[in-house]
């Protein structure tokens, strides 16, 4: 049986004690950062270590939503723009997503944790206000489904981001708790809108924003009223991982935080550092998976594909021709 959590790694191979704790841990999944990134070859080295320590065909995440938030740079990978500065339309946006799981894959890697489907309000933090798509809730929605069509087409499971919506919070999550002070019939007409679109996506992160309309007190990903608005109310019913448990937003002890985000409602707990002690604390607290996050993570593991054949340089040149950027 497999954890239930998604956990990353120190540097760029694994040190023997990662892999003693990998092995006893068999984690569902892994996420990498820059920090683990050298070359082409040394990733899938990577990879491949990763998944034989934990015993199974482990996904391996990465956050690359391109801009701002890129983890694979050139030579790996093309500078894409951040979302905000998208043009070309929703075939561009397929597009780039297919070359984006093209580069993933040729290094190993088989989820992004994108697209982002939150939706810019007034007090969009300046933060996540350049990863969010262009336009209103529908334009988002229809984004974010071609955004997922690409990656599921280039073999790479989409991670839609933040569930329930993170657009309308006044803070950057990384550092401090933000709060959605929003009314619940707004939220529904807006924020709201691209998650029952893509309710029907394999795998989902959680937000760590305090929405007041549901629950005044907790983040969403701590929170079992929102988190059930999200099953209920909203139709996903994907595999939910928490965003990454160490970020400041939280507070308390990591083991608490792991427990705590289970309970409310999450299937897997995301801990992103690397720092061997933290994930130790984690995985005291994180149970084999098992009932309905079991049959969801079973799911999302069925939802990875063959890559379809693509020209790369044909399928560059089309790109750059939708976006009115050739050359670039």
């Amino acid at each position: 049986m497999t954890a239930a959590a998604i956990l990353g790694c120190e540097g760029t191979a694994l040190t023997p004690a990662e892999r003693r704790f990998f092995a006893r841990v068999r984690p569902w999944g892994f996420i990498l950062f820059a920090r683990n990134v050298a070359d082409a070859g040394q990733l899938v080295r990577l990879t491949e270590d990763l998944r034989q320590a934990a015993e199974h065909p482990a996904p391996v995440f990465v956050d690359q939503e391109g801009g701002s938030v890129q983890r694979l740079r050139p030579p790996l990978a093309r500078n894409w723009p951040d979302a905000s500065a998208q043009t070309g339309g929703q075939a561009a946006i397929r597009l780039r997503h297919r070359l984006m799981a093209a580069e993933l894959r040729a290094c190993g890697i088989d989820g992004n944790c994108a697209p982002v489907i939150d939706v810019a309000s007034a007090h969009t933090h300046p933060f996540l206000q350049r990863r969010i798509w262009p336009g209103d809730a529908q334009a988002v929605a229809a984004a974010g489904r071609a955004a997922a069509e690409g990656l599921l087409a280039g073999g790479v499971l989409p991670v839609i981001k933040h569930l329930p919506g993170h657009g309308a919070a006044d803070a950057d999550s990384h550092h401090d708790l933000p709060r959605v002070r929003a009314p619940l019939a707004e939220l529904e007409a807006r924020d709201f809108v691209p998650v029952r679109a893509l309710s029907d996506m394999a795998l989902g992160m959680s937000a760590h924003v305090v929405i007041e309309a549901l629950d005044p007190e907790r983040p969403a990903t701590l929170s079992p009223v929102v988190l059930a608005h999200l099953r209920r109310a909203l139709g996903f019913d994907g595999l939910l991982m928490t965003d990454d448990i160490g970020m400041n937003a939280l507070g308390g002890p990591m083991a608490r935080r792991a427990a705590d985000a289970l309970a409310a409602g999450c299937d897997i707990v995301l801990h992103c550092s690397g720092d061997l002690a933290e994930m130790e604390a984690v995985a005291e607290a994180t149970p084999p998976l098992t009932g309905a996050a079991q049959a969801r993570a079973a799911r999302a593991l069925a939802a990875r594909r063959t890559p379809q054949p693509i020209d790369i340089a044909a399928a560059q040149a089309e790109l750059d021709r939708l976006m009115g950027q050739a050359g670039a």
